[in-house]
């Protein structure tokens, strides 16, 4: 009976062993799937959010200094341009 427990007793460590082999590898193949995934999206030109964060924040600090400058631009325009005058009737 002694024997047959040490079997089971080797069997069981064994299979144990390759189970944690097995996580292992599997925890290394993610690791390295994650990594060749990075290189790939990295040599597509992505940019990272906090980049599109950053220059959507100036492209609308753009914009308003453009709307900002149009209006002064037509207060210019409109004060340098003479009022029409008024026709007045010929006198007879």
């Amino acid at each position: 009976m002694q024997t047959q427990n040490r079997f089971f007793d080797d069997l069981s460590k064994i299979v144990n062993g390759a189970a944690g082999t097995i996580a292992g590898m599997g925890r290394e193949a993610e690791s390295a799937t994650r990594e060749r995934a990075k290189e790939w999206i990295g040599g597509l030109d992505f940019v990272s959010r906090d980049e599109f964060d950053a220059v959507k924040a100036m492209a609308a600090a753009a914009r308003d200094e453009v709307d900002a400058l149009k209006a002064r631009i037509e207060a210019l325009e409109a004060a340098a341009t003479p009022a029409p005058k008024r026709a007045t009737k010929p006198k007879a």
